[in-house]
């Protein structure tokens, strides 16, 4: 879509800032007429943000300068498997100790960039843990798993790729694709949350989150991607 109506969806198309939406006009038009609160998920890795968070913490601040609501989504919970996307080994597990001093060091920083208080656009921070953490397993898999195609998901990018190149693909992070869906869900519920921004390699994990929704009956909720920060050998842009 070339002529957003709504200041958010403009400004970020003239900052190339788009890589994909889901529904270009739904999502301008939902712009347009409401306060739209969305959020970004951050594993908490490290001490701080990287290189590569910049364009995702660009547009949390503009969807507040903007007159949105932006959250913030500490993965406390999804941490604790790691994210297997574009990875070529399994993540080392961290301690929750080592999780929770991680997420101090990025409040402080988005502390930085954001407005953070009780108004309407005023910015929240999350924890997935919150909810993860208190999930009884058999029924999330009765309520939320049977939602989920394993076959699908073998057609993500992120998994083909493992499985290409012969590298194991445990079931804990096969998992996460399922946390992360939930976690959209979780947030449309507790905070009205219709749209989840990540970057280009986190498009089929966001769209899980949108299908589930569709599937267990939210309102319509969003995606839209941004171009990564690579490397001039074009990798990505992470923590090392």
């Amino acid at each position: 879509m070339s002529a957003f109506k709504s200041d958010f969806l403009r400004i970020m198309s003239e900052r190339g800032f788009i890589h994909q939406i889901s529904d270009d006009a739904g999502l301008d038009q939902l712009f347009a007429k409401e306060t739209v609160t969305a959020y970004v998920g951050y594993d908490a890795t490290a001490t701080s943000l990287h290189i590569g968070n910049l364009i995702s913490a660009t547009m949390l601040y503009w969807l507040q300068e903007t007159g949105h609501r932006p959250i913030a989504l500490m993965g406390g919970g999804t941490s604790m498997i790691g994210d297997p996307s574009f990875r070529d080994d399994q993540r080392k597990l961290l301690t929750p100790e080592a999780i929770a001093t991680n997420i101090e060091g990025i409040k402080r920083i988005f502390g930085r960039i954001l407005r953070f208080g009780d108004g309407a656009g005023d910015a929240i921070m999350v924890n997935n843990a919150d909810w993860l953490m208190k999930l009884n397993y058999v029924e999330f898999l009765r309520d939320v798993g049977r939602h989920f195609s394993v076959n699908r998901m073998l057609t993500f990018d992120s998994v083909k790729l493992r499985l290409e190149r012969e590298q194991s693909l445990s079931f804990l992070e096969f998992n996460y694709m399922i946390l992360q869906g939930y976690d959209f869900v979780e947030l449309n519920r507790r905070y009205g949350c219709r749209l989840q921004m990540g970057g280009s390699d986190q498009w089929g994990n966001i769209i899980n989150g949108v299908d589930l929704g569709h599937r267990m009956g939210t309102p319509q909720l969003y995606a839209l991607t941004t171009p990564l920060l690579t490397t001039s050998s074009g990798f990505k842009m992470g923590k090392s």
